[in-house]
């Protein structure tokens, strides 16, 4: 099977390269890679073309359209029996196509998603974001895990799609804002197979402060409510889940002013289920040090993505 691997990148010359040299690793090399330069002000061309004899790789240079967009660029120049995409901040594990392509051989399947881990060179701070948005005792727990519930939505940090199924939906709808959330439902909605691959995993490096990461996470609330404009039913009770924990821990706050006794009896569970991350997350990471930045990425996570899912809900309403 021939893959072809899409990636838009947004000046981050720096993480294609890193991406890039992951990727000549692959044990499977039946590939093709392009990347999508999305008007970028930090071009990676001179990158791209280091790799010229250790990679079947293609740039291609657009004016700025969003991540969706400049995918379906991709989509319409590949030449691949399935299309792959990253994001440009991962890091591709040697096995990776050698799973995917045994996978396929076995199941009949028109799209896949992966999960994300963290690869031991990422610093405290990413290693911290990446426990909170994998980790079973938060919402991120949901993500890449086999026992997901219902059917499969792949996510475009690491996902695959076979040409039938761009050729039959389009690609993207929408560029940003969910807009792999809104290509997934499309996806199952027209009655293609999805499935997580679980050993086709990558190195997610997500953002490399806690202030990035709080916009990325209220953008991704922003995104679920916007999603909501196209398909209303998906918003599910999970996903309320960090807007109510926002909202909780405001009334929480509130207490001492007028009820200090209910303050203390509500504290301490509040204290509690911080209490098992930090512990959790430093046992995982063996580390006291990522144990408290987890903790602290993992409260960033609930409140960010509370506070835009509240923020673009008020907006719709005033629609």
């Amino acid at each position: 099977m021939f893959f072809s691997v899409i990636i838009p990148v947004y000046n981050r010359p720096q993480e294609v390269d890193e991406l890039l040299e992951s990727l000549t690793y692959q044990t499977y090399s039946n590939f093709e890679t392009l990347i999508i330069e999305d008007g970028s002000e930090e071009r990676c061309e001179k990158i791209v073309d280091q790799y010229k004899e250790l990679l079947d790789i293609k740039y291609y240079y657009k004016e700025n359209s969003g991540q969706g967009f400049s995918r379906n660029y991709g989509f319409e120049r590949a030449n691949g029996d399935y299309f792959v995409v990253f994001d440009s901040d991962c890091l591709i594990p040697p096995h990776y196509f050698n799973a995917v392509n045994n996978f396929l051989q076995n199941h009949k399947l028109d799209a896949y998603g992966g999960p994300d881990r963290e690869h031991k060179s990422f610093t405290p701070v990413q290693k911290a974001i990446s426990y909170a948005m994998t980790s079973p005792l938060t919402t991120g727990g949901i993500r890449g895990n086999k026992k997901h519930a219902g059917t499969f939505h792949p996510r475009s940090f690491n996902m695959g799609i076979s040409r039938e199924v761009f050729k039959k939906t389009g690609g993207y709808r929408i560029t940003r804002m969910g807009e792999d959330i809104e290509f997934s439902i499309r996806i199952i909605e027209q009655g293609f197979t999805t499935s997580l691959i679980p050993d086709a995993f990558v190195y997610h490096k997500r953002r490399t402060n806690l202030i990035q990461f709080f916009k990325q996470l209220h953008f991704f609330g922003r995104a679920r409510i916007n999603i909501s404009r196209f398909y209303p039913s998906e918003i599910k009770a999970i996903h309320t889940l960090p807007t109510l924990f926002t909202l909780g821990t405001l009334f929480l706050l509130s207490l001492p002013f007028w009820n200090s006794y209910l303050f203390k009896i509500l504290i301490m569970p509040y204290l509690s289920f911080f209490a098992l991350l930090f512990a959790h997350s430093s046992i995982k990471n063996r580390s006291i040090h990522i144990g408290l930045l987890s903790t602290i990425a993992s409260f960033i996570q609930l409140t960010a993505y509370g506070i835009g899912f509240l923020s673009e809900f008020w907006t719709k309403l005033k629609e």
